[in-house]
């Protein structure tokens, strides 16, 4: 079997828990789908090498494509070269996310923001002490590519990018998980902060402190400009939502 990723896509492809299967596949690739892992029309791997990768038959890998296709996540191509191929969904829009900050209480987004945190902190401090070069130069790679991104949609992927391989950083497949899990659920929200060129730059600088930290294996430093760069979102997040709920109040 030929070998299916390195990086954060291995956590994609790694065993699964001893839970229900067929949606755990369907569950673990959807939020990669969604969250960009893997790309628009990317040929996924044969049933066969994912009922390897992930431990299951190809009975449950087929059940689950079935559901990621009726969900219209990826289509199947017949006739030599078919195969699964990934469907990009459209990004939420703007006002579905608006809508969405404006019904949270800033107790529920300090929450989120706790919660984000601990992770994305333990996952910075954890890759300080156990990344190599190719880890430094991945991250390196995907500041680079926050930095150049020119559109809201291209800022979210490539934010999203650089924690996730941060995760895979700390060689944690658990932790790269729950980044992507939480992604999976407020990402969207989080990356609302990222809607305006403005806070791109504040998002690069933290993104680069954190990996210089992790190149110079400094864990203190790594885990709290990942800290930080949360704390900067949700304050952000905090002072939208009371501004939506005024603008709701006057109308």
């Amino acid at each position: 079997m030929r070998r299916l990723h390195r990086g954060p896509r291995s956590a994609v492809f790694a065993p699964l828990e001893s839970l229900s299967r067929t949606e755990l596949v369907t569950h673990r690739l959807a939020d990669a789908i969604v969250l960009g892992l893997l790309t628009h029309d990317e040929q996924l791997p044969s049933e066969t090498d994912l009922a390897n990768g992930f431990g299951v038959s190809t009975v449950t890998v087929r059940e689950a494509l079935t559901t990621l296709r009726q969900r219209g996540l990826i289509e199947t191509r017949r006739g030599r070269g078919g195969g699964s191929f990934v469907r990009s969904p459209a990004d939420d829009s703007s006002d579905a996310l608006h809508d969405r900050l404006r019904a949270l209480s800033p107790g529920t987004l300090r929450d989120l923001g706790d919660h984000y945190a601990a992770i994305r902190g333990a996952a910075a401090q954890l890759a300080a002490g156990r990344a190599d070069t190719d880890d430094v130069e991945r991250l390196s790679a995907a500041v680079g590519i926050l930095d150049a991104a020119a559109t809201p949609g291209d800022r979210r992927r490539a934010d999203g990018h650089f924690w996730i391989e941060v995760a895979a950083a700390a060689q944690s497949a658990r932790l790269t998980r729950a980044e992507i899990a939480l992604q999976t659920e407020a990402g969207p929200l989080f990356w609302l902060v990222l809607e305006h060129s403005d806070a791109q730059a504040a998002a690069v600088a933290r993104c680069r402190a954190v990996t210089a930290a992790v190149a110079s294996g400094d864990g203190t430093a790594a885990r709290a400009a990942a800290e930080d760069r949360v704390v900067d979102a949700v304050a952000d997040l905090t002072e939208r939502h009371l501004e939506l709920v005024r603008q709701a109040a006057d109308h």
